[in-house]
């Protein structure tokens, strides 16, 4: 009998992980995003998709380690990620075949999301789920001070073109988070587009 993957000893892993060694110039990137955010909305997907419970397993797996990475690097966190899962995951019981799925949900997460099959397009949908959701505002705010943290300043102007041009480019890959997100986020895209209406107004 094959040995069982153990998800809560490989997530006390993450999570050990993030807490010690996370940078906390990471306003957005932080613990909240992927413990209050990311793993709550893959945990609901996972239920409205009706996937298998391996398949959950999975999902889960790799929304624990999907921004692992951060604690190496910001550019190109998510191969980072997948090196930390492939190192730790073989010793809580997860096989090679199972590792090769995380892996291609972890890189679901690559921005432009361009996700293959079912559990890497929940993936996806997991970790943008705040554009839709009723914390957005405060969530933006913490992703701008990231930005600037590391350099890349906004005036408010260019923060809004900038946030309006990734949303409109945006897409949910579930018909699950559809239901749930879509009619939120058309809202808040279009609050952001008054908001730099009345921006170019003023300048």
């Amino acid at each position: 009998m094959a040995e069982q993957p153990d998800l809560e000893r490989a997530k006390d892993y993450v999570i050990r992980k993030l807490k010690g060694e996370l940078s906390p110039s990471l306003t957005y990137h932080g613990l909240i995003h992927t413990l209050q955010e990311v793993i709550p909305a893959a945990e609901l997907l996972t239920v409205l998709e009706k996937v298998s419970d391996e398949d959950r397993l999975l999902v889960l797996t790799a929304a624990y380690f999907h921004d692992l990475g951060f604690i190496r690097q910001r550019e190109g966190h998510e191969a980072v990620s997948i090196l930390f899962a492939e190192a730790a995951l073989p010793a809580y019981g997860y096989s090679q075949d199972q590792i090769a799925v995380i892996r291609g949900i972890i890189r679901a997460t690559c921005l432009p999301q361009s996700p293959t099959n079912l559990l890497e397009r929940i993936m996806a949908d997991s970790d943008l789920d705040y554009l839709g959701h009723e914390n957005f505002w405060d969530r933006s705010t913490d992703f701008r001070r990231e930005l600037e943290n590391y350099g890349k300043k906004f005036s408010e102007e260019e923060w809004y073109e900038y946030q309006l041009s990734f949303m409109e480019a945006h897409k949910y890959f579930t018909e699950s988070e559809r239901k749930l997100r879509n009619a939120a986020k058309e809202q808040h895209v279009m609050e952001i587009q008054q908001m730099l209406d009345k921006v170019k107004q003023i300048g």
